[in-house]
């Protein structure tokens, strides 16, 4: 690893987000709304571990791993319940850009080398809580493994001693003021557990002081100083708001120095209240903070730009955004394609909760999979026939054809576009 981690972890125990693999205390009922909140608190991946016990209660886990993977912003990594090859590949493919090997068992060491090579080495990780565990087995680790979590703190450096392979340590108590001196250790490349969860509030601060130490972490750094900016008669920087999923504009607010450099601190949108005459970080009060993604200085100098992560609704009214209140409006298409593949799965879906009579869509519900298979299999074809034609016209009417059909078979099978897109973008 070429920077140090600092990784949330989720223990997942009969649904619900549990305080260790110990201590199934709850913690949080949805532990995609853990993920998430993990997220914008500037965890750099999440590791999930499922402790289920019966492959029914696996089976719900990998979908609760799945949302965590469908709203988690960063790598989430499985852990847990590894049985066989194909444990590994449901891990996979619920969302998890990588999966763990418990070396505690011998099962799993026994699969490392045929889920490697069918998976890929950088897809594969390893857990261990003995130096025994690397001893044994340090040729194959080496070869097909790409990192390792150490699950005994305690034992990392006898463990650097047998492997220099990137390791993440668990980590679940420690002091804040030791958290340099664990990651500048040769050894640890990563530190997880209830220490980070803990503190998950304070992930982006730790981070800019460990930039200062020296360390390599992932942090962001401004580009401009506040002198750079052009500010307006009441020495302000208007600030535009947008949601950095779905571009909206949520609502305009106003920095001064202070709202500026506290923004780029802490990573929480900050404002100046001309209102109140006081500092104001969106949320406090709240809970609806604003996590930073991008902050863009518009040509003049003058705008800035802020695409964020917004919790709750931006509007004091409670309205998700500040702008709702329409002035006037011309009809037009909107062209944007995940906006047009959005609308159409909403038609397509409503047809399935709310059956309309001569609907060709209710029709092909009322036919059944097997008939919506067939249709996307005929669509196919034909957008291999058009491609052999040399009017591009015809390609584009079938494969129009083909993306109705096929975002049948999407709501047919309860696949969303977020989950396409979010596998694509993974890719």
């Amino acid at each position: 690893m070429s920077k140090k981690l600092i990784d949330a972890c989720i223990y997942l125990y009969q649904g619900k987000a549990v305080r260790s693999l110990t201590d199934h205390t709850v913690v949080n009922e949805d532990a995609a709304e853990l993920a998430a909140y993990y997220c914008n608190n500037s965890a750099d991946r999440i590791i999930v571990f499922d402790q289920s016990v019966t492959d029914e209660e696996h089976e719900a886990a990998l979908d609760i791993i799945k949302k965590i993977a469908l709203v988690s912003e960063v790598p989430v990594i499985g852990a847990g319940n590894v049985k066989r090859m194909e444990d590994i590949k449901k891990l996979l493919y619920a969302g998890c850009a990588k999966a763990v090997l418990n070396y505690s068992k011998a099962s799993n060491v026994e699969i490392t080398e045929e889920v490697s090579k069918k998976f890929g080495k950088s897809k594969i990780l390893a857990s261990y809580a003995n130096v025994s565990e690397l001893e044994a087995n340090k040729t194959l680790l080496e070869e097909y493994v790409s990192e390792l979590i150490c699950m005994n703190s305690n034992i990392i450096s006898e463990a650097y001693a047998v492997t220099a392979l990137p390791s993440t340590c668990l980590a679940e108590r420690m002091e804040e003021d030791a958290l340099a001196t664990l990651l500048g250790h040769d050894g640890i490349d990563g530190i997880t557990g209830n220490f980070v969860n803990n503190h998950a509030k304070d992930i982006y601060v730790w981070k800019q002081a460990l930039a200062k130490q020296g360390l390599t972490v992932s942090v962001c750094e401004a580009a401009y100083k506040w002198s750079d900016f052009k500010l307006n008669s009441d020495g302000m920087l208007p600030v535009v708001v947008q949601d950095y999923r779905t571009n909206e504009v949520l609502q305009v607010a106003y920095m001064n120095e202070e709202s500026y450099n506290k923004t780029i601190e802490t990573g929480k949108m900050t404002y100046w209240s001309r209102s109140r005459n006081e500092l104001w970080t969106k949320g406090e009060t709240s809970g609806h903070f604003q996590y930073v993604k991008s902050l863009t200085i518009d040509c003049d100098m003058d705008t800035m730009l802020a695409k964020v992560s917004q919790v709750g609704a931006a509007c004091h009214t409670g309205s998700y955004s500040c702008f709702f209140n329409e002035v006037l409006k011309k009809e037009y298409n909107d062209t944007n394609p995940l906006k047009v593949f959005e609308d159409v799965y909403g038609v397509i879906m409503d047809r399935k909760v709310n059956p309309k009579e001569g609907s060709y869509t209710n029709y092909l519900f009322d036919k059944g999979v097997d008939k919506i298979l067939k249709k996307v299999g005929e669509e196919a074809t034909e957008i291999v026939i058009a491609a052999k034609n040399p009017n591009t016209n015809e390609i584009k009417y079938e494969i129009s054809d083909f993306l109705y059909h096929m975002m049948v078979l999407m709501v047919e099978k309860g696949v969303t576009w977020e989950e396409i897109m979010v596998e694509l973008a993974n890719r």
